[in-house]
Protein backbone atom coordinates (compact mmCIF):
# COMPACT_ATOMS: atom_id res chain seq x y z
CA UNK A 1 0.00 0.00 0.00
CA UNK A 2 1.47 3.72 -1.02
CA UNK A 3 1.67 6.43 1.37
CA UNK A 4 0.65 9.60 -0.28
CA UNK A 5 1.80 11.88 2.41
CA UNK A 6 4.66 10.57 4.03
CA UNK A 7 5.40 12.08 6.93
CA UNK A 8 7.10 9.75 9.99
CA UNK A 9 6.87 7.07 11.45
CA UNK A 10 3.52 6.02 13.24
CA UNK A 11 3.28 3.27 15.74
CA UNK A 12 0.52 1.70 18.14
CA UNK A 13 0.90 0.61 21.15
CA UNK A 14 -2.06 -1.55 23.68
CA UNK A 15 -0.74 -2.08 27.59
CA UNK A 16 -3.09 -3.98 29.52
CA UNK A 17 -3.59 -3.88 33.65
CA UNK A 18 -5.36 -6.55 35.81
CA UNK A 19 -6.01 -7.05 39.46
CA UNK A 20 -8.39 -9.33 41.42
CA UNK A 21 -12.10 -7.86 41.49
CA UNK A 22 -13.30 -5.96 44.78
CA UNK A 23 -16.53 -5.66 44.51
CA UNK A 24 -19.71 -7.00 41.99
CA UNK A 25 -22.38 -5.52 39.75
CA UNK A 26 -25.96 -7.27 40.20
CA UNK A 27 -28.20 -6.02 37.54
CA UNK A 28 -31.87 -7.84 38.27
CA UNK A 29 -35.79 -6.56 37.63
CA UNK A 30 -38.59 -7.16 38.57
CA UNK A 31 -42.09 -8.00 36.02
CA UNK A 32 -45.82 -8.03 36.76
CA UNK A 33 -48.51 -8.66 34.83
CA UNK A 34 -52.43 -7.99 35.51
CA UNK A 35 -55.35 -6.79 33.82
CA UNK A 36 -55.82 -4.30 35.31
CA UNK A 37 -52.18 -1.93 35.32
CA UNK A 38 -53.01 -0.59 38.69
CA UNK A 39 -53.10 -3.70 40.18
CA UNK A 40 -49.63 -4.70 37.99
CA UNK A 41 -48.15 -1.69 39.82
CA UNK A 42 -48.80 -2.13 43.20
CA UNK A 43 -47.67 -5.31 42.81
CA UNK A 44 -44.30 -4.25 40.99
CA UNK A 45 -44.23 -2.03 44.21
CA UNK A 46 -44.63 -4.64 46.58
CA UNK A 47 -41.54 -6.47 45.44
CA UNK A 48 -39.59 -3.56 45.08
CA UNK A 49 -39.66 -2.81 48.61
CA UNK A 50 -38.91 -6.82 49.39
CA UNK A 51 -36.11 -6.69 46.97
CA UNK A 52 -34.64 -3.59 48.93
CA UNK A 53 -35.49 -4.92 52.20
CA UNK A 54 -33.42 -8.22 50.92
CA UNK A 55 -30.86 -6.17 49.75
CA UNK A 56 -30.65 -4.49 53.09
CA UNK A 57 -30.42 -7.66 55.18
CA UNK A 58 -27.39 -8.91 52.82
CA UNK A 59 -25.73 -5.80 54.01
CA UNK A 60 -26.24 -3.82 50.72
CA UNK A 61 -26.62 0.53 51.59
CA UNK A 62 -29.27 2.30 50.32
CA UNK A 63 -26.98 4.31 48.45
CA UNK A 64 -25.38 1.42 46.26
CA UNK A 65 -28.58 0.81 44.71
CA UNK A 66 -30.33 2.16 41.74
CA UNK A 67 -33.86 1.55 39.89
CA UNK A 68 -35.17 2.55 36.63
CA UNK A 69 -38.30 4.33 36.08
CA UNK A 70 -40.87 2.51 36.51
CA UNK A 71 -42.36 1.26 32.91
CA UNK A 72 -45.79 -0.27 32.17
CA UNK A 73 -46.04 -1.77 28.61
CA UNK A 74 -49.34 -4.02 27.19
CA UNK A 75 -48.51 -7.87 27.65
CA UNK A 76 -49.55 -10.52 25.08
CA UNK A 77 -49.45 -13.63 24.69
CA UNK A 78 -48.47 -15.41 20.94
CA UNK A 79 -48.03 -14.06 18.05
CA UNK A 80 -49.25 -13.13 14.34
CA UNK A 81 -53.17 -13.37 13.99
CA UNK A 82 -53.53 -15.55 17.52
CA UNK A 83 -51.99 -13.09 19.70
CA UNK A 84 -54.39 -12.81 22.84
CA UNK A 85 -54.09 -9.37 24.91
CA UNK A 86 -53.13 -10.44 28.29
CA UNK A 87 -53.05 -7.28 30.45
CA UNK A 88 -50.69 -4.72 31.22
CA UNK A 89 -46.79 -5.43 32.53
CA UNK A 90 -45.31 -3.31 34.98
CA UNK A 91 -41.53 -3.38 35.08
CA UNK A 92 -38.50 -2.06 37.22
CA UNK A 93 -34.73 -2.54 36.21
CA UNK A 94 -32.12 -2.17 39.67
CA UNK A 95 -28.33 -2.40 39.57
CA UNK A 96 -26.84 -3.60 42.91
CA UNK A 97 -23.27 -2.86 44.14
CA UNK A 98 -22.65 -5.68 46.15
CA UNK A 99 -19.13 -4.85 48.13
CA UNK A 100 -18.18 -8.96 49.79
CA UNK A 101 -17.27 -10.89 46.96
CA UNK A 102 -18.37 -13.94 49.65
CA UNK A 103 -22.16 -12.96 49.91
CA UNK A 104 -23.22 -12.67 46.04
CA UNK A 105 -24.62 -15.96 45.46
CA UNK A 106 -26.74 -15.45 48.80
CA UNK A 107 -27.77 -12.43 47.56
CA UNK A 108 -28.76 -13.24 43.78
CA UNK A 109 -30.80 -16.40 45.74
CA UNK A 110 -32.23 -13.89 48.25
CA UNK A 111 -33.18 -11.39 45.64
CA UNK A 112 -35.18 -14.16 43.87
CA UNK A 113 -36.65 -15.30 46.75
CA UNK A 114 -37.67 -11.51 47.58
CA UNK A 115 -39.65 -11.21 43.99
CA UNK A 116 -36.92 -10.46 41.76
CA UNK A 117 -37.72 -12.66 38.34
CA UNK A 118 -34.87 -11.74 36.13
CA UNK A 119 -31.19 -11.72 37.01
CA UNK A 120 -29.57 -9.62 33.65
CA UNK A 121 -26.21 -9.88 34.48
CA UNK A 122 -23.55 -9.80 37.73
CA UNK A 123 -20.79 -8.19 36.84
CA UNK A 124 -16.97 -8.58 38.67
CA UNK A 125 -15.01 -5.24 38.98
CA UNK A 126 -12.59 -3.26 40.65
CA UNK A 127 -12.41 0.50 42.60
CA UNK A 128 -9.10 0.81 41.30
CA UNK A 129 -10.68 0.72 37.67
CA UNK A 130 -9.86 4.18 36.69
CA UNK A 131 -6.17 4.06 38.73
CA UNK A 132 -5.20 1.37 36.00
CA UNK A 133 -6.76 2.59 33.25
CA UNK A 134 -4.04 5.30 33.65
CA UNK A 135 -0.94 2.66 34.24
CA UNK A 136 -2.03 1.00 31.08
CA UNK A 137 -2.46 3.77 28.91
CA UNK A 138 1.20 4.74 30.11
CA UNK A 139 2.28 1.43 29.34
CA UNK A 140 0.73 1.38 25.43
CA UNK A 141 2.59 4.78 25.26
CA UNK A 142 5.90 3.39 25.76
CA UNK A 143 5.20 0.14 23.93
CA UNK A 144 4.23 2.61 20.76
CA UNK A 145 7.89 4.78 21.58
CA UNK A 146 9.78 1.30 21.75
CA UNK A 147 8.42 0.23 18.61
CA UNK A 148 8.76 3.70 16.75
CA UNK A 149 12.22 3.08 18.13
CA UNK A 150 13.02 0.20 16.73
CA UNK A 151 11.73 0.84 12.93
CA UNK A 152 13.77 4.20 13.23
CA UNK A 153 16.74 2.60 14.25
CA UNK A 154 15.70 -0.74 11.41
CA UNK A 155 15.45 2.03 9.01
CA UNK A 156 18.85 4.19 9.35
CA UNK A 157 16.98 7.38 10.42
CA UNK A 158 16.49 9.44 13.89
CA UNK A 159 13.09 9.30 15.32
CA UNK A 160 12.12 13.01 15.89
CA UNK A 161 8.90 14.65 18.88
CA UNK A 162 5.98 13.19 19.22
CA UNK A 163 3.67 14.75 16.69
CA UNK A 164 0.56 13.16 16.56
CA UNK A 165 -1.34 11.05 19.84
CA UNK A 166 -4.22 9.02 18.73
CA UNK A 167 -6.45 7.18 21.78
CA UNK A 168 -7.87 3.49 20.54
CA UNK A 169 -10.64 2.48 21.93
CA UNK A 170 -9.08 -1.58 22.83
CA UNK A 171 -12.49 -2.66 23.27
CA UNK A 172 -13.51 -2.05 19.59
CA UNK A 173 -9.96 -2.64 18.22
CA UNK A 174 -10.67 -6.69 19.76
CA UNK A 175 -13.91 -7.26 18.83
CA UNK A 176 -12.90 -6.46 15.61
CA UNK A 177 -10.02 -8.72 15.36
CA UNK A 178 -12.64 -11.20 16.88
CA UNK A 179 -10.93 -11.74 20.25
CA UNK A 180 -12.80 -11.63 23.61
CA UNK A 181 -13.36 -7.61 24.34
CA UNK A 182 -11.69 -5.94 27.07
CA UNK A 183 -12.23 -4.45 30.07
CA UNK A 184 -14.63 -6.84 31.56
CA UNK A 185 -14.09 -9.76 34.15
CA UNK A 186 -14.95 -13.50 33.72
CA UNK A 187 -15.17 -16.58 35.84
CA UNK A 188 -13.93 -19.54 35.74
CA UNK A 189 -15.33 -22.07 32.74
CA UNK A 190 -16.62 -24.81 35.68
CA UNK A 191 -18.47 -22.08 37.97
CA UNK A 192 -19.61 -18.59 36.69
CA UNK A 193 -19.67 -17.20 39.57
CA UNK A 194 -16.20 -17.72 40.99
CA UNK A 195 -14.57 -14.36 39.75
CA UNK A 196 -11.56 -14.02 37.77
CA UNK A 197 -9.41 -11.12 37.05
CA UNK A 198 -10.77 -7.96 36.09
CA UNK A 199 -8.44 -6.49 32.30
CA UNK A 200 -7.99 -3.02 31.71
CA UNK A 201 -6.88 -2.27 28.28
CA UNK A 202 -5.49 0.90 26.53
CA UNK A 203 -3.84 1.45 23.52
CA UNK A 204 -2.91 4.64 21.23
CA UNK A 205 -1.17 5.32 17.52
CA UNK A 206 1.98 7.94 18.41
CA UNK A 207 3.00 9.62 15.66
CA UNK A 208 7.05 10.99 15.08
CA UNK A 209 8.49 12.67 12.67
CA UNK A 210 11.81 11.90 11.07
CA UNK A 211 14.86 14.25 12.78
Amino acid sequence: MLIDQPWGVSAFGQGTAKVEPDHAVVRFAINRVAKDPSKALAAASTAASDVRDSLRGSGVLDEDVNSSRTKVTTAWDGYGASRKLVGHQCRIEFAARVSSLDIVEGCLVDLVGAGADEILSVVYDSSRRAELRAAARRDAVELARAKAALYAEAAGVALGPVVHIEDVNPQRLNSELGHRAAGGAGGSDGDPLVPGSVEINAAVILGFSIA
